[in-house]
């Protein structure tokens, strides 16, 4: 039986959004990166998500806003360093 050897700078366990987002940076640094997923990427919990994804766009809304309702909405258990990242990168993203 033959086997083959795979070698990468990253692998990357889990196709949600996520795991896609870094995956997409750390390809974007120059890193051979691999992504390990059970699902189909469509059929990930982050594709399957009934709250969809916000971003704070409009003249009332702020990303401080966001970052608390984001952290309020997980009964304050969220990684706030990740959801602070997030709430900040979301506009540009969306």
């Amino acid at each position: 039986m033959d086997v083959k050897i795979y070698e990468y700078d990253a692998v990357i366990v889990g196709a949600g959004l996520a795991g896609l987002a870094a995956a997409k940076e750390l390809t974007e640094a120059g890193k051979k990166t691999a992504v390990i997923t059970k699902l189909h990427p469509l059929r990930s919990h982050s594709g399957a998500a009934q709250g969809g994804i916000n971003a704070a766009l409009g003249a009332e809304d702020s990303t401080e806003l966001h970052e608390f309702d984001t952290v309020k909405g997980s009964d304050y258990l969220a990684d706030q360093d990740a959801v602070e990242l997030m709430c900040t990168k979301a506009p540009e993203t969306i």
